[in-house]
């Protein structure tokens, strides 16, 4: 081949050098281009106001707020968590104490012991503690094609995220609500309008979709410019990462905050003139074109805010640390051994049975460490069994890997079955099947008006009990008492810092 017929070869397009079989399962597997949204993101997070939230939004928060604060706090205790802090220290600068309340552009990082890092690094180590005990909210869905709202939890990515650059810029409770409601609402949106296959490839949305939320609290409180709002979405879209491989491990509460930790990072970038792409979410190499399948612009672009997805459909609450898809499951069994004052030793054989978006997720058989019993459908349904209750205390290696714990897991099946798969993916279904060593089969099939959805929610009480019970594994109950009313007076604070350090050990 000489030269100029090598550059002409070159000047070819790729695509047109294909094979015309090469180019048609291209085109097959390429999802429609997507156009419009970044923009559309990009205006809304620059445009809305506080002022613009409605009433029964900012209500909504404060509750999502109480849960995460709850679960941030709880989750420091455990072992991932503390391993995040440590390498911190080790190699981030991170040091003991807190912000100071004289403007050090420190953040804080929540936990045993008091710490103050940077805002990525407190964005991290907080992201990372709110997901540790998968005790966090869930994003709902609107339509049985959406896989119960792709499973992002969308709280801990936004809260993390806001309270690093709040405390360093020292900004308003009132600001800081104002960017949380806004990337809230950016990252349901997105999750909701992305194509299911996202989800369904192996992609964990609380990470890819949590970091686009993240950066655009961070926009919000750190004032971008539309240009610089739009080049934040583009460096966080690239830094948007997770895969559900590693549920059931250290790493999926990582996730989480990698999400926050990277909005921190691709925002402040972003503020100083750094560059990404300037429609980072649309064409045929944006997030949606290449993690997500595609898209439905309808589900995104004119529903920004028309309503505010923490109203409508609003988000579910977890009564049990572990995989949200169990709990349903959970309550029937706790149903049944109330009802009928079952002893553990009654029960001779469980079947669990559910359509593949249960049992695929939750994909332990049966569970060896309190990681895999989050994502456990034998180990939830025995921890009920035999202690009618499976709460923090419950959720520990110590317990779940107990010959009583193990001898009762090997009596629960899994079953699939078509029925239910039939009927759709939008809500949590299944069928427990209980055979008693009296000959008796008792059958509940698990209530679609789950504990803590906006069909049954937590009342106030019990949501400030969740709160009371997380927070008092590091903080006195006057600590405890007092950061709830922090939280419910968020938007008079003069400083977010006045909450962050009611939530630390010592400092009331």
């Amino acid at each position: 081949m000489t030269r100029n017929e090598f550059l002409r070869l070159a000047c070819v397009p790729f695509a047109a050098r294909r094979s015309p079989a090469v180019q048609a399962r291209h085109a097959a597997a390429t999802p429609a281009p997507v156009h419009g949204v970044t923009a559309a993101v990009v205006s809304f997070i620059g445009a809305t106001r506080f002022e613009r939230f409605p009433e029964t939004a900012i209500t909504q928060a404060k509750r999502c707020l109480i849960d995460g604060f709850g679960v941030v706090l709880a989750g420091s205790t455990v072992r991932g968590s503390t391993i995040v802090r440590e390498y911190l220290r080790a190699t981030a600068g991170a040091s003991v104490g807190v912000p100071s309340p004289k403007g050090e552009s420190r953040s804080s990082v929540l936990g045993p012991e008091p710490m103050s890092a940077s805002a990525a690094d407190a964005a991290l180590a907080n992201g990372a503690s709110g997901h540790a005990m998968d005790y966090d909210d869930t994003q709902l869905s609107t339509t049985a094609d959406r896989i119960f709202g792709l499973l992002t939890h969308p709280t801990v990515p936004a809260l993390a995220a806001s309270l690093a650059i709040g405390e360093r810029l020292n900004a308003s409770g009132r600001r800081f609500l104002e960017a949380f409601l806004t990337g809230f609402e950016v990252e349901c949106k997105i999750a909701e309008a992305i194509d299911p296959e996202h989800y369904l490839r192996g992609f964990h949305s609380t990470g890819t979709i949590g970091t686009l939320g993240a950066a655009a609290c961070a926009a919000k409180l750190l004032q971008l410019s539309p240009g610089a709002t739009a080049h934040a979405l583009g460096i966080a879209a690239s830094m948007s990462a997770g895969i559900r491989v590693n549920f059931g491990s250290m790493t999926k509460p990582l996730h989480a905050g990698r999400a926050a930790e990277n909005g921190v990072v691709a925002a402040e970038l972003a503020s100083r003139g750094f560059t990404a792409g300037d429609d980072a979410l649309d064409g045929e190499w944006g997030f949606f074109g290449v993690l997500g399948g595609g898209a439905d612009v309808a589900r995104i672009v004119p529903t920004l805010g028309e309503p505010f997805s923490i109203v409508t459909p609003g988000v579910s609450v977890k009564p049990y640390p572990c995989g949200s898809l169990g709990h349903p499951t959970m309550d029937a069994m706790l149903k049944v051994v109330t009802e009928q004052d079952l002893r553990p030793d009654q029960i001779q054989r469980v079947r669990v049975r559910a359509g593949s978006n249960i049992l695929e997720p939750l994909r332990y058989k049966t569970a060896k460490t309190e990681l895999e019993a989050k994502f456990c459908l034998p180990f939830m349904v025995s921890a009920i069994a035999l202690r009618r209750r499976a709460g923090i205390r419950e959720f520990t290696d110590a317990f779940v890997s107990s010959p009583e714990v193990q001898a009762m897991m090997a009596r629960v099946d899994i079953v699939f079955d078509r029925d239910i798969e039939a009927r759709g993916f939008d809500k949590m279904r299944s069928i427990l099947e209980i055979d008693l060593t009296d000959g008796r089969r008792l059958v509940q099939e698990s209530d679609e008006r789950y504990r803590g959805s906006p069909d049954r929610p937590f009342t106030r009480a019990e949501l400030d009990e969740k709160f009371s019970d997380c927070a008092s594994l590091i903080l006195p109950p006057g600590s405890v008492a007092r950061a709830l009313e922090l939280i419910e007076a968020i938007e008079t604070l003069a400083s977010v810092r006045e909450l962050s350090r009611a939530l630390v050990p010592g400092q009331f």
